[in-house]
């Protein structure tokens, strides 16, 4: 989603969207793998098939909601593209922050809190059981489609974006089930800190191009005033130019209102982000550095 006369190249569009999947991917993954381990270990494995119920059913909702999106802003041009575009665009990075931030605070005892909603749910019955799973599933998936929509913006139409994505939930998959049989162990605290500073930069990017695009349509003002113009020295059909525009939505000419909204965005969130976290408890805390299935699965073995 990008003002810009270039295309992102393919290796950027494939390597942004498919850290978009992989990220998101796992952390769907990673909600599912606990909640069908939960079943298998406390003997409901008959509400297995209501999970993957209220799976199916989030990832079709996912589906609807992008391609509405997408194909609905294809069907308009002008402003009225970029007021429906700045509008989006806002609203992605404030759903992409707060599950960011909430990922951040919730890694420690995400699988507590899902094994003790599930219990919950497997007592009230199999509607209760899908409709966990689709919540929880759901709300990865609308980060993902909202910040797609971004990326197929920015493509001009190009289905390598959609590729990318396809490859790095592809990739999430197999590392859900490697994780979920013992084969591989990560640090979840690891992985979840660098991508999600990554994703907080791409969002930054992404509220750049909302203010710019509403800036267009005359529903901000500043349109005229750039902070700075270097795009006598920056080729945006370079390689450099079209990967800094498809990741995190950089221009040589941003307006002052952009390069305040960026900055601004990147000190308060990134600080909130990585600032030091004191554990509430010893055991919880360490729980973090282990994925769940590491811990999961174990009771599998024994049946």
């Amino acid at each position: 989603m990008v003002l810009a006369a270039s295309t992102p190249s393919v290796a950027t569009q494939l390597f942004g969207s498919g850290l978009i999947g992989l990220r998101e991917g796992l952390e769907a993954g990673i909600v599912v793998m606990i909640l069908a381990a939960f079943l298998v270990k406390s003997d409901s494995r008959s509400n297995l098939k209501w999970l993957w119920l209220g799976v199916g059913a989030a990832v079709a909702m996912v589906l609807a909601v992008f391609a509405g999106i997408h194909y609905g802003t294809s069907t308009i041009s002008g402003l009225a593209a970029e007021a429906v575009a700045g509008v989006a665009s806002l609203i992605a990075v404030v759903i992409v922050t707060g599950m960011v931030l909430w990922m951040r605070g919730a890694a420690a005892h995400l699988s507590a809190d899902l094994r003790r909603g599930m219990s919950q749910a497997v007592e009230l019955g199999g509607v209760a059981v899908a409709s966990l799973a689709f919540f929880a599933v759901g709300r990865e998936g609308l980060e993902t489609a909202l910040l797609m929509v971004g990326y197929a913006e920015n493509a001009s139409n190009s289905n390598w974006p959609l590729l990318g994505l396809l490859l790095g939930i592809l990739v999430a998959v197999a590392l859900t089930v490697a994780l979920y049989l013992g084969a591989v162990r990560i640090s979840l605290t690891k992985f979840f800190r660098y991508t999600g500073a990554l994703l907080v930069v791409v969002a930054a990017g992404i509220l750049a191009y909302g203010i710019r695009a509403l800036q267009t349509v005359g529903w901000l003002p500043g349109i005229d005033d750039l902070a700075f113009d270097v795009s006598a020295h920056y080729d945006q059909s370079s390689w450099y130019g079209t990967t800094l525009a498809g990741l995190f939505n950089l221009r040589p000419d941003p307006t002052v209102l952009q390069v305040i909204a960026w900055v601004l965005y990147l000190v308060v969130v990134l600080t909130l982000f990585l600032r030091v976290r004191r554990p509430e408890t010893s055991p919880s805390s360490a729980a973090v550095d282990q994925t769940p299935a590491s811990r999961e699965p174990e009771p599998k073995g024994k049946q």
